[in-house]
């Protein structure tokens, strides 16, 4: 049943009108109450995840709980459906069990609190942040173990509590849940710095309600959610067609030898309403790349999508929720039933983004963007140092951004905008390792008008044995090019032993032993590539040239010649027209590269490891095709 609102005053909030410069203030006040939710979490937090990376989602909802500023979404609809209990002024919810919010959080290392803020007896809003913990328990390092097959073996499940009751702290829920983990400094620094950031938004909240009136200031809340609802309505109607488009990508492997899984998404407009038809996904893993998406997560991804692409200036917030319909079939990968493991879901949720480009541009091609947008590669580093003390690395990596209309993708960028890298001399300075080298990838951005960003390569060097897991993909599938663009460069690990031996790495793997003086070169993918590369400026393959982005046999794929550094004319034009005339004249929209038999085929000879092998379905998995 759902949950049960106490108040001490019942009176409803009246619906009033707001002057444009009032709800311009609000407006940018929330912005700045979100802000500051990040700054505070930083300046409290411990673990690099959180504090150097910035893996933590802010929110500000509304009296219903409905998102009106952050970046995730609105989770609180489905968690208010599915907790049987109250929310009364004083409470604070800790939660992080996907199964018991529907999928609102996506794995167990997102611990979330959830604050409803009252003014004067009435609930006003809600603020929330969840951040990833560097580890919760469970049978690995870091609690993300790739090879899991049941959530249990991920580490503690935290169902919706009360952290705080009626202003009172739940100090023995809290040492109860510390006990499980292997850094429990590190999470509960983390714990308190999500509590303050919700406490912090909830002050600014209140502060506006007095100032303009608890009336005003949730009238401009539900303005501004309209606003966003009329901005999606127009962009859905000049966007998205009544003809259904589908497309598919896939996840390589899933880190027990099988794969790739596909994902595939059907899309149309109804009514003025999207609906996105996620029928033909692939059923559920037996491993734990299965991503329990929540409907309202992917509305969010969608809307994201759609104003970042096309009206950036627009305040992002839930307004529009009711435009979209998911469908998402029982027990694929995409809605795995309980008890599935979820803790390497990263894949997956990437992955979306890359589809949802594929199906937007499929009508406007000019706003189309090649894959890359496509994971978030881990790498997890544990031991026992000489001193005795245990030591515990997890680290987000970067690779290349997707060619765009609007120009090349950034190298060796984030999966998500707003997170940050982990600065070398941290790593260093906290960790038994080197970091020997840390550069882009020349030539591993897709080939275009506009070039895919390129990957990284991130060297590695161990102080101290210990295991290491890696978490990637875009190794097998590699990220495809669009509007004659080319794919970019699949990701690559590489361990070399301190004797010179060098082995190519899975690129999912758990407790991997290494010893001192081993050294890891740690190769993501570059982002596909934008528009006909033979229409690049050939001025640029110089400068990128004295960059290192691009070597003088990699310009070759532009048509450019490259001599002394410079460019040579003749033998340019010469290459352009007989290239022109190999490939005849029509460009593909997507260029995939190979099929998935011969990548297949070919896998061994071009990434040093064996093919995955067709997906065996779980046996109470649901055929989603």
């Amino acid at each position: 049943m759902p949950a049960t609102i106490i108040q001490a005053n019942a009176t409803p909030f009246n619906q009033v009108t707001v002057d444009p410069v009032t709800l311009e203030v609000i407006e940018n006040a929330l912005r700045n109450a979100r802000i500051e939710m990040d700054a505070t979490l930083v300046r409290t937090a411990m673990s690099p995840g959180i504090r150097e990376q910035g893996d933590a989602f802010p929110l500000i909802a509304d009296h219903k709980g409905r998102m009106i500023v952050g970046q995730f979404g609105s989770y609180i609809g489905p968690f208010l459906d599915g907790f049987d209990g109250t929310v009364e002024e004083g409470d604070m919810i800790f939660l992080s069990d996907p199964y018991s919010v529907g999928g609102a959080i996506s794995h167990c290392n997102d611990w979330l609190v959830l604050l409803p803020v009252f003014k004067d007896g009435r609930l006003l809003a809600y603020t929330s942040m969840f951040g990833h913990q560097s580890d919760i328990g469970g049978m690995v390092p870091g609690s993300m173990p790739i090879d899991a097959t049941s959530i249990f073996q991920e580490g503690v499940r935290i169902p919706p509590v009360k952290i705080w009751k009626k202003g009172v702290y739940n100090e023995d829920l809290v040492k109860l849940v510390m006990h499980q983990v292997r850094t429990p400094a590190w999470c509960k620094a983390d714990l308190n710095a999500l509590i303050a950031s919700c406490r912090v938004a909830a002050r600014r909240v209140v502060e506006m309600a007095e100032r303009f009136g608890d009336d005003i200031y949730v009238s401009a809340t539900e303005m501004l959610l309209d606003r966003n609802f009329r901005a999606m309505q127009h962009l859905i109607e000049t966007s998205v067609s009544e003809e259904p488009v589908s497309f598919q990508d896939y996840v390589c492997d899933d880190g027990l030898g099988y794969g790739p899984y596909k994902i595939k998404c059907t899309m149309w407009r109804e009514n003025g309403r999207v609906v996105l038809d996620f029928d033909g996904t692939d059923p559920q893993s037996s491993a734990s790349i299965n991503f329990f998406l929540n409907e309202n997560m992917m509305k969010m991804f969608f809307g994201i999508y759609m104003i970042m692409v096309f009206d950036p200036q627009i305040l992002f917030n839930d307004g529009y929720y009711d435009l979209i319909e998911v469908r998402i079939p029982e027990g694929s990968l995409l809605k795995p039933r309980f008890p599935a493991a979820l803790s390497g879901r990263t894949h997956a949720l990437g992955r979306l983004f890359d589809i949802l480009g594929g199906l937007l541009g499929q009508k406007t091609p000019q706003f189309l963007n090649a894959a890359g947008f496509s994971s978030s590669p881990h790498l997890f580093y544990a031991g026992t140092d000489k001193q005795g003390k245990w030591f515990q690395l997890f680290q987000i990596g970067f690779g290349g951004i997707p060619g765009r209309p609007l120009g090349d993708g950034p190298d060796g960028h984030s999966l998500w905008p707003g997170f940050t890298n982990v600065p070398n001399e941290f790593l260093e300075r906290y960790f038994p390792l080197r970091i020997e080298r840390y550069e882009t990838v020349p030539d591993s951005g897709g080939a275009g008008l506009h070039r895919g960003g390129n990957g990284i390569n991130m060297v590695y060097r161990f102080l101290e044995p210990g295991v290491i897991a890696i978490h990637d993909d875009r190794w097998f599938v590699p990220p495809w090019g669009v509007n004659g663009g080319e794919p970019g460069a699949r990701a690559r690990k590489v361990l070399v032993k301190a004797d010179g031996t060098e082995i190519v790495l899975g690129n999912k793997l758990e407790e991997y032993q290494v010893e001192a003086g081993d050294q890891l070169r740690f190769i993501t993918w570059g982002g596909g590539g934008w528009g006909d590369p033979l229409e690049r400026d050939p001025a640029l393959l110089v400068k990128e040239l004295r960059q290192g982005l691009v070597t003088v046999d990699g310009a070759r794929r532009y048509g450019v010649v490259l001599v002394d550094g410079a460019v040579d004319a003749a033998a340019t034009e010469a290459l352009r027209a007989q290239m022109r005339a190999a490939r005849g004249a029509s460009l593909p929209t997507f260029n995939f590269g190979a099929d998935i038999e011969t990548l297949r085929a070919n896998c061994e000879a071009e990434t040093g490891l064996p093919a995955p092998r067709q997906p065996v379905w779980h046996p109470t998995a649901v055929a989603a095709e």
